[in-house]
């Protein structure tokens, strides 16, 4: 962990509270990513852990949080409370923050992206984008019901990393819905990776290395990061 640290904190939200954990980089930090779990799992899911260690290493500040609870707008509300809590943090005056998620994180993130894109809230532009890790398009061998609504309504920029064996999320579908997207997009397919980014004959460290320089290099391109 040389040259990175790691911080505890308790985000209030409603009348209690919220685990979560800065990675904090060597250098003063411009922006942020908050990051956060699928159904399962909580902020230690090591995929989370992962890309929050390689942001902070690559100078990106990330807060990664737990909130059990599977009602998405549950989780969104979270989402908010814990955007909320990093804006007014002193310790980190940042100029702009991106919001992350994996499976229904990702849903979460989309629908706080959506209430700002719609104008329920005004954030001054604190958030920049959004990425989706494994984003839950529809439910396994539901195809018909698609849950896009978010995304078709977002105006920021959004990165989706997904493999392309997803049970949850089928190829050409997600492709059909990037296309009506009015939002700056991307897809970065992981090859032969399921839902859970599995892929047979590569190690879970080789595919996370892959996802989590993807998801650096989409940041800098969406913003100047000074790397290091």
């Amino acid at each position: 962990m040389s040259g990175r640290a790691e911080v505890k904190v308790k985000i209030p939200f409603g009348n209690k509270y919220l685990d979560a954990i800065f990675s904090v980089p060597e250098k003063k930090p411009t922006y942020g990513v908050i990051l956060t779990h699928g159904a399962g799992g909580d902020m230690n899911f090591p995929h989370l852990v992962s890309l929050a260690a390689y942001l902070a290493s690559h100078g990106v500040l990330c807060l990664r949080f737990t909130c059990k609870g599977l009602n998405v707008a549950y989780r969104t509300k979270a989402f908010k409370a814990v955007v909320e809590y990093l804006k007014l943090c002193d310790d980190y005056k940042l100029s702009g923050v991106f919001l992350a998620g994996r499976s229904m994180g990702s849903r979460a993130a989309a629908s706080v992206i959506r209430q700002l894109s719609q104008g329920d809230d005004d954030d001054d532009g604190f958030i920049q984008g959004l990425v989706c890790l494994s984003y839950p398009l529809h439910r396994p061998k539901l195809q018909s019901k698609l849950q896009d609504e978010d995304l078709l309504l977002i105006t920021r920029p959004v990165l989706f990393v997904s493999g392309s064996a997803d049970e949850m999320c089928e190829k050409q579908l997600l492709e059909g819905v990037v296309n009506k997207m009015k939002a700056p997009k991307k897809i970065h397919w992981i090859d032969k990776a399921n839902h859970g980014m599995a892929v047979k004959g590569r190690t879970a460290d080789d595919v996370m290395e892959e996802v989590n320089a993807q998801v650096f290099s989409w940041l800098r391109e969406n913003v100047q990061l000074q790397q290091k």
